[in-house]
């Protein structure tokens, strides 16, 4: 950081510049600051040659990846130049250059940034006017076609019209890596809402597009978030099938390593039986070599036979060894199979332990939405007090207009009786001034009525939009609760759907152990079989030492049997085989059940979303409303205000015109006392 502050100061001295006081202190600030990979400088009035060093700066930086720049007072020159430093860096990724008026030289460095960069994705230019010349926005867009990295834009408040949205659109159709634009507050209009709806045929990327405050229809908006819509549910759907591919790719390996591994161990254990088979073989014909000596040589062999019968027992001894092997085998394939049984109810315990959270998660945000719907009541409430002080206010201007009309018609009686007063004294001399006070008087009654009919029509004009607000309040209170009844229900399906889902899991699995409890039955018979042929083979084999003659013929009698053992072998082992299979194939089968399970969780928790964002946009148009509401009452009381300043204006030109009169008349009247009339003034005030 403090390489970069010299180096900034550096380059200003080369150009003959002083570096900005400002910059040097805010890089400093950001050297001592825990944000060393973000370069604020907002608000700071940058000039032209401080643009330059920064441009230069940044063509080759790898420190900041993050450049904030907003209201930063740049020229077009040094946007320009600024911009043109960012278009080789390859580090910064967020680059905003809000209020900035940038316009036609900024357009279209702006346009070859977004052509040559490759690593900036998100690009704030709000409050800038990049729409006021065609041309230059075109560049542009042109820029915005060909890149590959942009994801977020932010375009408020730039003047684009239609012919630019066009322009704009067209740079959407050919963008796939785009997926937030903002073009609120812009003059785009209908048309240039229908081209951005024609090009979101074409795109699939963009996710959201925010187009109020433009002067398009509702119609053309309900299309575009159709869209935004469709892509997001696309977008959704692609990522969970690149995960499930994943996962289940991930398994496969497994599954393939493990068989691997088995086969291997199922080989070896193979390769070890046949060479005690052919180890057997070779003992069995060195023993029939001995025999066919001794019966030859029967004399002379006796001491041989009765080693051979030592021998023969010895051979027995080594077949009870290997039914020992074999029961050992079959003890270590009951307790992997115990294994299996007792991972499968771990499993099935985090899975109930899942959905219970699951389930918790819900009433929690349930009871999230109840809160909400609670503030929403308060409002509703705080409207109809704030309607009922409307109300009360309405009936104070009624009242106090009453209270000046029959003032007003005291004071015209007052006066219409000292004229008659006046005109019995002096009817020759005031014959004139009395037409001329009869058609004051008249216009007065006029303005008057005029006045009164212009209040009765607003106050009905008040009474009516207090109506229509009463209605509004009660439609709101309707739909928050149909609302509120509609997630409750859902709740209740979900629910009920998971719990049944478990129980057919349960049930499975009790049949899965059921199963396998019966094939340990049946090896524990197959064992007890070759029990008794042992005792078999040796109750044979003591009738060998009895009949040494038929030895011979025992001796092909053991052969056979050992083949008829190694035959049984490859059979168990195949069996063996065959109930791994299945037991993988019930396993898969439970994972499918597992992914179909979680895709439905998934499915309502979208549900949920979009149900609390339905909410939360159904509360930001009610503070809305809310906040209209207001500055009509204030508005509506602003005229009341007026009204009355101005029936106290025409009371006080009423009462100089009185006093001016009575003061006009000619000599010999009598003037009215002064303390006659300071209680008339107070009586009229």
């Amino acid at each position: 950081m403090e390489e970069f502050r010299r180096s900034y100061s550096r380059l200003c001295k080369d150009s003959g510049a002083e570096p900005q006081e400002a910059v040097l202190k805010q890089l400093h600030d950001l050297r001592e600051g825990h944000r060393k990979n973000k370069l604020d400088l907002a608000t700071q009035s940058l000039s032209v040659d401080t643009c330059g060093a920064l441009g230069k700066l940044l063509q080759n930086d790898i420190l900041f990846s993050m450049v904030l720049l907003s209201d930063c007072m740049m020229s077009e020159e040094g946007s320009k130049l600024l911009i043109q430093g960012l278009c080789s860096n390859t580090v910064v990724k967020y680059l905003d250059l809000k209020g900035n008026n940038l316009r036609a030289m900024g357009a279209e460095a702006l346009g070859k940034l977004l052509r040559q960069n490759k690593s900036i994705q998100s690009l704030i230019l709000e409050w800038n006017n990049l729409g006021m010349w065609e041309e230059s926005f075109s560049l542009f867009c042109e820029g915005l076609r060909a890149n590959t990295t942009l994801q977020q834009l932010d375009l408020r408040n730039n003047q684009i019209n239609h012919k630019g949205a066009e322009e704009l659109a067209m740079a959407l159709k050919n963008n796939s890596t785009l997926q937030d634009i903002d073009l609120r507050w812009n003059n785009i209009g209908l048309l240039g809402g229908r081209a951005i709806v024609n090009c979101l045929s074409n795109n699939k990327t963009l996710r959201k597009l925010e187009l109020a405050g433009n002067n398009i229809p509702g119609d053309v908006l309900k299309a575009v978030e159709q869209a935004m819509d469709h892509n997001l549910d696309r977008q959704v759907s692609l990522q969970e099938n690149q995960n499930r591919t994943y996962v289940l790719s991930k398994e496969v390996q497994n599954l393939k390593e493990e068989k691997s591994k088995q086969f291997l161990n199922l080989m070896d254990t193979i390769d070890k039986q046949r060479e005690e088979i052919s180890r057997n073989c070779r003992t069995s014909a060195v023993r029939v070599s001995q025999l066919q000596e001794a019966l030859n040589e029967r004399h002379s062999i006796i001491n041989s036979l009765k080693a051979k019968l030592q021998m023969s027992e010895a051979a027995l001894a080594l077949s009870e060894q290997k039914v020992q092997d074999l029961s050992e085998l079959l003890t270590t394939a009951q307790k992997e199979q115990i294994n299996l049984s007792q991972r499968q109810s771990k499993e099935l315990q985090l899975e109930q332990q899942e959905a219970a959270d699951r389930e918790s998660k819900l009433l929690k945000e349930v009871a999230s939405s109840n809160e909400r719907n609670m503030l929403l009541r308060s409002q509703v409430d705080e409207l109809e007090r704030k309607s009922k002080t409307q109300q009360e206010r309405l009936f104070l201007t009624k009242q106090e207009l009453t209270n000046i009309t029959s003032e007003l018609k005291l004071r015209l009686t007052q006066a219409e009786e000292r004229l008659e007063m006046e005109k019995r004294r002096f009817k020759q001399s005031l014959e004139d001034s009395e037409n001329l006070r009869l058609k004051e008087v008249e216009h007065l009654t006029r303005r008057m009525e005029e006045s009164e009919r212009s209040l009765q029509e607003r106050i009905q004009k008040l009474e009516t939009v207090r109506i229509s607000l009463e209605e509004e309040v009660n439609r709101v209170k309707k739909a928050i609760l149909a609302e509120r009844s509609q997630a409750e229900e859902e709740m209740i399906k979900a629910k009920s759907q998971v719990r049944l889902e478990m129980q057919q899991r349960v049930t499975h699995l009790e049949e899965k152990i059921r199963l396998i409890s019966q094939a340990r039955d049946e090896a524990q018979e197959y064992c007890l079989q070759q029990k008794q042929a042992v005792t078999e083979s040796q109750t044979k084999n003591n009738q060998m030492g009895l009949q040494m003659e038929a030895v011979r013929r025992q001796l092909e009698e053991l052969q056979k049997e050992v083949r008829d053992k190694e035959q049984e072998k490859v059979a168990e082992v195949n069996k063996v085989r065959v109930e791994l299979q299945e037991q993988i194939g019930h396993l898969q089968a439970e994972r499918t059940a597992q992914e179909g399970l979680k895709e439905k969780i998934a499915a309502l928790e979208r549900q949920i979303k979009v149900m609390s964002s339905s909410h939360r946009e159904a509360l930001l148009d009610k503070e809305s409303e809310n906040a209209s509401i207001r500055e009509k009452l204030r508005l509506k009381s602003a005229e009341i205000n007026r009204l009355r300043e101005e029936e106290a204006q025409r009371a006080s030109f009423l009462q100089n015109a009185i006093l001016a009169y009575v003061q006009g008349s000619p000599l010999g009247t009598p003037k009215p006392d002064k303390s006659s009339l300071e209680p008339k003034m107070k009586s009229t005030e």
